[in-house]
């Protein structure tokens, strides 16, 4: 096969969709096979929509990704004279026709109708092109067919497609018009995207060979070329099985971003949303997908948008890291402050770590670093498991409070006797551990139940890191010092430091 030559065009009209991601993923895949160009064409003609933050996201996201598209990006704002150029040329050569039906006119005429759609009303009735809007002439008999590699024939009854809109009344062009012009001009040769597009494949055909048939006539537009291939993609859905939607789910890659979710990881989820690597093996590398990847492959049934089983090889990849690497790309979220004022990205959405700035000490955490890495399946996790270590005092959760020490009549002299036996054993989780079974041991409580109220008090809540390796870290006084403020708001009834 010839080099291919796609591309990704997405609009920017909102965060940059995980189908997108998808889609551009595959089709980058496609190119990364076969040698061929990956091109980024933004859809931007609908300027009421479209704002220029959207397009910065569509970059950054692809590029957070790791495919960074070979051409591009192209904006279709920057290409208008050649739509018109087109548009002459069908024109003239009568397949078009001028329309000043309004939306509610079309209705109305044809409510009772079997068939959907225009009607025709203005097909013959040889209106001005200028001020209003312009049809194609739809073939009244016949059929097109979309030679899809994922679905196979799908026929489209001219009778069953109505004359549809190429260019709106102020002149500007429509998707399926601006589509095939720049697929044209790229010599796009396969065409991959979502299923929801495959309706306009059709329509895109016609206005292709009408282009091709007035090339014949007209110098200045071009030669006739090849009808690029087809391949849409399967829907993506929810767990109730809907089709994604932006006001329902969480769709948004940057969102993923934010939270700590790992390029690679996202780009191995997204490549098996219709499509699996040979053999039983989900989890591969990027150069695997690359040498296996074939649209022949991809399976035309809708695929399920799991994020728990997305989290899940999230996690797998985090373990993954060598502990410095794992370091490294922890800091956007333990220091935010520290990465924006290098120049470097942190997460928009994520907020703040708990700990006032300036208290983070990398080598504290980097101590931390491989019981924490065991632990989280996002990195956005991070802050929230190593938060007691750089906080003045615990910030106690009231739930694990009334669990671990109110309803609990041996937490007073299991925390008593805590204080004893820290003060005097030495600084090792090991000596720890031993110290807190002996202390279990005397209230008649299994070390499960003997460390909890200690948890508690020293890191604010039941659940964390292992605890005799956080005291280890955190150090004798703090430990003690916590232990202490815990004592005292049992006995006080008060509240704890941190509250």
């Amino acid at each position: 096969m010839a080099p291919p030559r796609v591309r990704l065009a997405p609009s920017p009209t909102g965060y940059f969709h995980v189908g997108t991601g998808r889609t551009g993923l595959f089709n980058w895949l496609f190119a990364r096979r076969y040698g061929g160009v990956f091109i980024l064409r933004i859809e931007d003609t609908d300027t009421e929509r479209n704002r220029e933050e959207w397009v910065d996201g569509i970059i950054t996201a692809m590029d957070w990704l790791g495919m960074t598209p070979d051409e591009g990006p192209y904006r279709q704002s920057e290409r208008l004279e050649r739509y018109q150029v087109a548009l002459d040329a069908l024109w003239d050569a009568g397949y078009l026709y001028a329309c000043d039906c309004t939306r509610d006119e079309v209705l109305e005429r044809t409510k009772d109708r079997p068939t959907p759609g225009y009607d025709g009303h203005c097909r013959d009735r040889g209106l001005p092109r200028r001020g209003n809007a312009l049809r194609f002439r739809t073939p009244r008999e016949g059929e097109t067919v979309v030679h899809d590699i994922v679905r196979g024939d799908v026929v489209f009854r001219h009778d069953t497609m109505e004359d549809f809109v190429v260019a709106r009344s102020n002149g500007e062009p429509l998707f399926v018009l601006a589509n095939c012009v720049d697929d044209r001009d790229m010599a796009i040769t396969h065409v991959i995207r979502g299923e929801e597009l495959l309706p306009t494949a059709p329509k895109g055909i016609l206005i292709w060979q009408a282009l091709d048939a007035a090339a014949e006539g007209e110098a200045g537009w071009g030669e006739a070329t090849e009808l690029p291939a087809w391949a849409h993609l399967p829907t993506l859905v929810n767990e109730q099985r809907k089709k994604l939607s932006k006001r329902r789910d969480p769709v948004a890659v940057e969102s993923y971003r934010d939270q700590g979710y790992l390029p690679e990881a996202m780009r191995n989820y997204l490549a098996l949303l219709g499509w699996s690597p040979p053999g039983d093996q989900e989890k591969v590398t990027v150069e695997t997908m690359i040498e296996t990847f074939a649209l022949e492959d991809v399976n035309h049934s809708p695929a399920f948008f799991d994020i728990k089983k997305m989290a899940h090889m999230n996690g797998e990849y985090i373990r993954d890291l060598p502990l410095e690497e794992f370091v490294a790309r922890a800091r956007p979220w333990v220091e935010p402050d520290a990465e924006a004022a290098a120049g470097r990205w942190a997460p928009q959405s994520a907020g703040p770590p708990p700990w006032p700035s300036g208290r983070f000490d990398e080598a504290v955490f980097r101590r931390m670093a491989p019981l924490v890495q065991e632990r989280v399946t996002t990195m956005g996790e991070v802050p929230g498991l190593v938060d007691f270590l750089f906080l003045e005092e615990p910030a106690i959760d009231e739930g694990s409070w009334e669990k671990a020490v109110t309803r609990d009549e041996a937490a007073v002299p299991m925390l008593e006797a805590a204080v004893a036996a820290y003060e005097g054993c030495d600084w090792t989780a090991d000596a720890l551990r031993d110290a807190t079974v002996a202390v279990g041991e005397q209230a008649g409580k299994k070390l499960a139940k003997a460390q909890a109220p200690i948890r508690v008090a020293v890191t604010g809540r039941t659940v964390g890191p292992p605890l005799f390796e956080s005291l280890e870290v955190l150090g004798r006084a703090a430990v003690l010092r916590r232990l202490r403020v815990a004592l005292e708001r049992v006995r006080g009834g008060g509240a704890a430091a941190g509250d």
